[in-house]
């Protein structure tokens, strides 16, 4: 069993192991002072010391990152993202005069800025999916060339 210095074992009923006392080299706060903390170990409780065999553990399996989760915390920030929008349109109730070619109208300053994002996000989608379209029929075209 590998033991670090001033552990105990439940069969040692407290005693410390023999050597245990004396600082292994691999410990920090000896002369390394490149060390980011100086009593923290140099090594990784995960990581099987050199030359051990690692044994199958039964501990709980490593988290995966699935597309239910990437959904649900896109979900979740999308909803904070609208909250702030709500409070932001809640606090900005003056009106604004608004002229767009030839329209005039009042509308609350809050709605106007939403309105003014909406349309420039708009563009800004309509630009790149006709980008995406580009590339996809260069691509498409390459393809047939590279079939004759």
């Amino acid at each position: 069993m590998n033991m670090s210095a001033g552990q105990t074992t439940p069969e040692s009923n407290g005693r410390q192991e023999p050597g245990a006392g004396t600082p292994s080299p691999g410990l920090a706060g000896g002369a390394d002072s490149t060390a980011p903390y100086s009593n923290a170990p140099s090594y990784s409780p995960d990581t099987p010391a050199a030359g051990t065999a690692t044994a199958p553990t039964s501990g709980p399996a490593q988290r995966q990152v699935t597309r239910t989760g990437v959904i649900w915390a896109a979900v979740v920030a999308a909803l904070v993202l609208l909250i702030l929008l709500i409070i932001f349109i809640l606090q900005n109730q003056e009106q604004a005069l608004v002229k767009f070619l030839g329209l005039e109208g009042s509308v609350p300053l809050g709605m106007a800025l939403f309105i003014a994002s909406v349309t420039g996000g708009v563009l800004v989608a309509a630009a790149g999916g006709a980008r995406i379209l580009q590339l996809r029929a260069s691509a498409h075209r390459a393809r047939v060339r590279q079939r004759r």
